[in-house]
C-alpha cells in the first residue's frame, strides 16, 4: 500500500469449519504468462482476496499494534463503525468493509502501475500522439468505477501524500509513470533499491530553469550542425549518423556535468558505429580539421605506424568541457565492426584506472558509459556475458550507465524479426538493472533520465540502462535507402522536424526563452559551420587516437630475468607460511609442501616454476593478475594461487603475503571467454605495468573469444596503434581426451602472426614457462606486445617435465632447446618440434638406442628464431635428414607456418611428421588416440624410402 509497495502479511487462509458466516469471497488474481515471461494480469479480476482484509480487521480491533502501518492507517481513517456481534465480538460493518476493500484496490492499481506503467508510457517519438492503452491498468480491472474518482482513499505517503482522491491517485500515476519516461523497476528485489526509484519518480518533476534550457538548445544545435554539414559536404559516405537520436550527445552531457560535479576525474566510453563521429566532435573534443581530414583521405601514411582503421572505429582521448568552463578527462575506445564486443574492453580499461586510483576512491573516481544500438543490445550474446561480469568481484567497475540508441530498427530489420522480448533492452533485467525508457524528442526527460541514472549508479553501484527511444534519419550508413523496406516509418520521419527544431518551437511557445536567443544559437550554429569549412584543408594536429610513442620497428630486447636463489627461497616460503589456525585441505597440503622444497629437491615443476615468476615479479613490484575459469585453483588442480580453509571457508592468497611487494590478483572469472577475455585486453591497456593473464579451462575454449583475439589483439596496433601486453595461457595437447579438449588452434593464432604483432610460444620445460612470464613483464612497456602461451596438461605432474633451481637463477628464456648429446657428428637424423612431443619422441629415442637421431625444440613459434635454429641445424652433418614433427593433423599445428623457414634454415627437403590431415582437431576414442600416438612417434624414426 505504502511508497515502497510494502505489502501486510498474509494470515493463514481461514478454515472450512468456521462457517460460510465468516468467509468471504475470494476476489482472485489471475495470472497468466505472455510470450516475453511478464506476468499479464486479468481485465476483469485484480486484486487481494476481501478475507484478508476482514483478518486484519479483526486483529486491529483486537490489537492495534498487532498490524502493519498500512493496515493501521487503513482502519483508522475508514468510515464507518465497527459492528458488536451478539456474542460480543467485533465485526466490521459492511460499509467499513467496503471502504477498506476499495482502498486495498487502490493501493493495487498503485502497485500495478509502477509494474506496468512504462506500457503506457509516451516514449515513441514516431507515435501518433495517442496514448497507448493497457487495459490491466484500467481501473475497472480493479472494480473501481466513476464514481470512486472523487472519494479520498489512505495512500501512506505515495506522491508525498497520505490521503489523496482516486482521481488525484491517476494524475499523478500517469505523471510518473506514463509520460515520456518510461521505467522498469519492480523486478529488483532490493526493497531499498525500489524505494530509492519510487521516491524520484513519483515526486514533483524537476524544474528546468532558463540556462539548462539554453545549454539543452545549445548542445542539440552543436549536435545537429555537425551532421547536416557532414551530410551535405561528404555526399555518399559512410558516418553512421546521429540524426534522429542528437539527444544522445545532451544526455552524455548531462552525464559528464554530473560527473564533473562529483568529483570524478575521468569517464570511458565504449560505443558502436552510430554517432561515434559526433561524439568525437562534441563530448571528446577532437577538432574538427582532424575528422574532416579523415573523411577526406588525406592522411600521410607514413605519420602513423599501421595501416589504420576507417574513421567511425577509431578511438580518441581529450578533455570534455562544460559550459561553465569546467572539465573532465573523457575518452572513447576504439571499436571494430563487432559491434557490442567494446562493452567488455571498456569496462576492462575502467577497471585498470579505478584501481590505479585506488588509494583514494576509484569507483568512484572513474565512471564507464557504454552507448549500444537497440538490435545489438537484443542480438548479440557478449551483452549479456558483460552484464553478469557486472557485479563479479574480479570485474566490478562500480556500475555502468548503459544508454540504448534505439533506432527502432536494425540495418533494415524491424524488431519483429530481430528479438523475441517486448523492448531491446529486457535482457539486462536478468541483473535487476534499472530500465528508463525515455522519448528522445523529449530532451527534458532525457536529462531527468540521465541525473537520476547517473544518481542511481553513484546510491548503488550497480547497472543502470537508458533506453533512448529515436529514429535514424537516414539509412543505416547513408548510401543505403531504408524506405524500400520500411516505407511507412520512413514516411513519418521525413515529415518530422529535428529534435532541435521541436524543442526550440516549444520553448517559444511556453515563453521560456526568446526568439533572439533561439536566433543567437542558430547563429552560432552557422558560426560553427563556418569554421568547420575553414579547418577543412588545415594540416591536423596530432591523433589524439594514436600512441606516436607506441612505434617500435625489431623485437623486445632481451632482459634478464634470472632470479636469486634467495628471492626464489622468499616465495616458496609462502607456501606454507599459513595465518594462524589455517587448516589446509589434507589433499592440497602435500602439493605445497612438495613446492616449498622443489628447490632442494632438484626438480621444480610447472606450478612451482609459475608461482616463483608470479612471486619474483611482484618482489619486482610488477602486479599481477590472472583470470579465467577455476584458475584460482587450476583446472588441473595444479595452482593453488588461493587457499580455502577446511573448516570455515575462509580464503588465503600466499603470494600476497611476500612483504613489500606489488598486489597478486587471481580470480575466479564466468563461464565466458568472448567478453572475459575482451576485458582483460581492455585492462591491460590501461595497466601496460602489469602482468595480465587470461587462462582459458582448456585451449579450445579460445575458439569463443576468436572476435577479440582477431579484431583485438592481433591487430589493434597496426589498426589504432594501440599495444597491450595481455598474456593468453591456453592449455594444449593431444591426450585422448577428445577433439573438443585437444587443441588450442595454434594454426589459427600463427596465420595471424605478422609484422611482430605478437609472440606465440609453446614452452616444453618449467624453467622456459618461467622465463617467458618474466621476459613479458619486465620488458619496457612501449615495447611490449601479447603473448600467447601453449601451456601443458599431462606435462604439469609428468616426472621428465621438470627444471633444476639452476635452470631458473642462472639461465633465461632459450627460443631453441638444442640437442643434448655433444657428438653430432653420427647424427643421420634432426628432429624439430614444439611443445609435448618432445617426451614421446625422446622416450622413444632412449628406449630404442636411436643415438643417430638428434631432438631440437623450438619454443618460440613466432616470432621465429631463425638465428638460433640455423645455429642449432649447422651443428649436424650436412647430408643429415631433417624432419619436423607435431602430434597435431598436418593441416594444423605448427607445420604450414614454420615449413618455410626450416627449409631455408636446412637448406634441404624437410618432410612433416603427423596426423593426416583432418577437419576435427583429434578422435574421440582414447584408445585410437594412443594407438595414432604410438604410430607417429614411430614413423619419426622410421628410416627414410631409398
Amino acid at each position: 500500500m505504502g511508497r515502497c509497495g510494502a505489502r501486510p502479511r498474509r494470515p493463514r487462509r481461514p478454515s472450512a469449519r468456521q462457517g460460510p458466516a465468516n468467509r468471504k469471497k475470494a476476489i482472485h488474481t489471475v495470472v497468466s504468462r505472455s510470450r516475453t515471461g511478464q506476468p499479464v494480469h486479468s481485465q476483469r479480476e485484480f486484486g487481494l482476496n476481501a478475507w484478508v482484509v476482514d483478518e486484519q480487521h479483526r486483529r486491529f480491533l483486537r490489537d492495534p499494534g498487532s498490524v502493519d502501518l498500512e493496515w493501521r492507517n487503513l482502519f483508522s481513517t475508514a468510515p464507518g463503525a465497527a459492528e458488536t456481534a451478539r456474542d460480543g465480538t467485533t465485526a466490521m460493518s459492511d460499509e467499513t468493509e467496503q471502504a477498506a476493500v476499495k482502498a486495498v484496490r487502490v493501493a493495487a492499481l498503485i502497485h500495478a502501475y509502477r509494474v506496468r506503467g512504462h506500457l503506457m508510457a509516451d516514449i515513441d517519438p514516431l507515435g501518433d500522439g495517442h496514448q497507448a492503452t493497457a487495459p490491466e491498468l484500467d481501473i475497472a480491472a480493479f472494480k473501481l468505477g466513476a464514481e470512486d474518482l472523487p472519494r479520498t482513499f489512505v495512500v501512506d505517503d505515495f506522491a508525498g501524500r497520505d490521503t489523496m482522491t482516486l482521481d488525484e491517485v491517476l494524475r499523478a500515476l500517469r505523471q510518473a509513470y506514463c509520460g515520456t519516461i518510461g521505467i522498469q523497476y519492480m523486478h529488483i528485489q532490493s526493497s531499498d533499491e525500489r524505494c530509492w526509484l519510487q521516491e524520484r519518480m513519483e515526486g514533483p518533476l524537476p524544474h528546468t530553469d532558463r540556462a539548462e534550457q539554453l545549454q539543452i538548445l545549445y548542445r542539440l544545435g552543436a549536435a545537429e550542425a555537425f551532421e547536416r554539414f557532414l551530410h551535405t559536404k561528404y555526399v555518399g559516405q559512410k558516418r553512421y549518423s546521429l540524426e534522429g537520436g542528437e539527444s544522445a550527445i545532451v544526455l552524455l552531457d548531462v552525464l559528464l556535468h554530473r560527473c564533473i560535479r562529483n568529483g570524478m576525474r575521468e569517464a570511458v566510453i565504449g560505443m558502436a558505429h552510430r554517432g561515434r563521429l559526433n561524439v568525437l566532435a562534441n563530448i571528446v573534443g577532437k577538432s574538427y580539421g582532424e575528422i574532416f581530414h579523415e573523411f577526406e583521405d588525406t592522411e600521410d601514411v607514413d605519420s602513423v605506424h599501421g595501416s589504420g582503421d576507417v574513421k567511425y572505429h577509431l578511438g580518441a582521448a581529450g578533455t570534455y568541457r562544460a559550459l561553465n568552463g569546467s572539465t573532465i578527462s573523457v575518452s572513447v575506445v576504439a571499436n571494430p565492426s563487432h559491434l557490442e564486443v567494446v562493452g567488455p574492453v571498456a569496462q576492462g580499461v575502467v577497471r585498470a584506472k579505478q584501481e590505479v586510483i585506488a588509494d583514494g576512491d576509484g569507483i568512484s573516481g572513474v565512471l564507464p558509459v557504454l552507448v549500444h544500438g537497440d538490435a545489438a543490445f537484443a542480438g548479440q550474446g557478449v551483452v549479456s556475458e558483460t552484464l553478469n561480469m557486472s557485479l563479479l568481484p574480479g570485474y566490478h567497475t562500480g556500475g555502468t550507465v548503459h544508454i540504448v540508441i534505439n533506432n527502432q530498427l536494425g540495418f533494415t530489420t524491424a524488431p519483429a524479426h530481430g528479438r523475441s522480448s517486448v523492448y531491446a533492452t529486457d535482457v539486462a533485467r536478468g541483473i535487476e538493472a534499472p530500465v528508463l525508457h525515455v522519448n528522445g524528442d523529449d530532451p527534458e526527460a532525457v536529462v531527468r533520465a540521465a541525473r537520476l541514472a547517473f544518481d542511481y549508479r553513484q546510491a548503488f553501484l550497480k547497472d543502470v540502462v537508458i533506453d533512448l527511444v529515436c529514429y535514424r534519419r537516414h539509412g543505416h550508413s547513408e548510401v543505403d535507402d531504408p524506405s524500400i523496406t520500411q516505407p511507412a516509418m520512413y514516411d513519418r520521419i521525413d515529415a518530422r522536424p529535428s529534435v532541435r527544431a521541436l524543442y526550440a518551437d516549444a520553448l517559444l511557445r511556453r515563453g521560456d526563452v526568446s526568439a533572439r536567443q533561439v536566433e543567437g544559437a542558430l547563429k552560432d550554429f552557422r558560426g560553427r559551420l563556418d569554421r568547420a569549412f575553414a579547418e577543412t584543408h588545415v594540416p591536423p594536429g596530432p591523433s589524439v587516437g594514436r600512441d606516436a610513442d607506441a612505434i617500435d620497428e625489431g623485437s623486445a630486447s632481451e632482459v634478464d630475468t634470472a632470479i636469486t636463489q634467495e628471492t626464489a627461497r622468499r616465495v616458496m616460503a609462502t607456501q606454507t607460511e599459513l595465518p594462524p589456525g589455517f587448516t589446509v585441505h589434507p589433499r592440497v597440503l602435500p602439493q605445497l609442501t612438495r613446492r616449498a622444497t622443489a628447490l632442494d629437491g632438484g626438480a621444480v615443476d610447472w606450478a612451482a616454476a609459475e608461482t616463483l615468476a608470479f612471486g619474483s615479479l611482484l618482489l619486482d613490484g610488477i602486479p599481477v593478475r590472472l583470470t579465467g575459469q577455476d584458475s584460482r585453483r587450476g583446472a588441473f588442480g595444479q595452482r593453488h594461487a588461493v587457499l580455502t580453509d577446511r573448516h570455515n571457508g575462509t580464503e588465503h592468497t600466499p603470494l600476497n603475503s611476500l612483504g613489500t611487494q606489488a598486489h597478486f590478483t587471481p580470480y575466479d572469472s564466468s563461464l565466458s571467454e568472448l567478453a572475459a577475455l575482451g576485458f582483460e585486453y581492455g585492462y591491460s591497456l590501461a595497466r601496460p605495468d602489469a602482468l595480465v593473464l587470461w587462462e582459458a579451462q582448456f585451449g579450445d575454449f579460445a575458439d569463443e573469444a576468436q572476435t577479440v583475439i582477431d579484431e583485438y589483439i592481433a591487430s589493434s596496433e597496426q589498426k589504432w596503434g594501440q599495444r597491450c601486453g595481455v598474456t593468453l595461457l591456453l592449455p594444449h595437447g593431444l591426450e585422448g581426451q577428445g577433439p573438443d579438449h585437444s587443441s588450442a588452434r595454434i594454426e589459427r593464432f600463427l596465420q595471424l602472426c605478422a609484422q611482430e604483432n605478437m609472440s606465440v610460444a609453446m614452452p616444453s620445460t618449467p624453467a622456459n614457462y618461467f622465463h617467458l612470464l618474466r621476459r613479458q613483464a619486465l620488458g619496457a612497456p612501449q615495447r611490449r606486445r601479447p603473448l600467447v602461451v601453449f601451456t601443458p596438461k599431462s606435462m604439469l605432474r609428468l616426472k621428465t617435465a621438470t627444471s633444476t633451481p639452476a635452470d631458473l637463477t642462472a639461465h633465461g628464456f632459450r627460443a631453441v632447446l638444442p640437442h643434448e648429446p655433444a657428438d653430432t657428428g653420427r647424427v643421420r637424423r634432426v628432429l624439430i618440434c614444439s611443445g609435448k612431443i618432445f617426451y614421446d619422441l625422446d622416450g622413444y629415442r632412449r628406449a630404442h638406442d636411436a643415438t643417430d637421431t638428434a631432438i631440437v625444440r623450438v619454443e618460440r613459434l613466432y616470432p621465429f628464431p631463425e638465428r638460433e635454429l640455423g645455429k642449432e641445424l649447422a651443428r649436424f652433418p650436412a647430408d643429415a635428414e631433417v624432419r619436423w614433427v607435431q602430434e597435431e593433423a598436418e593441416n594444423q599445428g605448427p607445420w604450414l607456418f614454420v615449413a618455410p623457414y626450416v627449409r631455408r634454415l636446412a637448406g634441404r627437403a624437410v618432410t612433416c611428421v603427423s596426423r593426416p590431415a583432418a577437419s576435427a582437431p583429434a578422435v574421440g576414442s582414447s584408445h585410437r588416440h594412443a594407438e595414432e600416438q604410438r604410430s607417429l612417434v614411430a614413423a619419426a624414426f622410421r628410416r627414410a624410402a631409398v
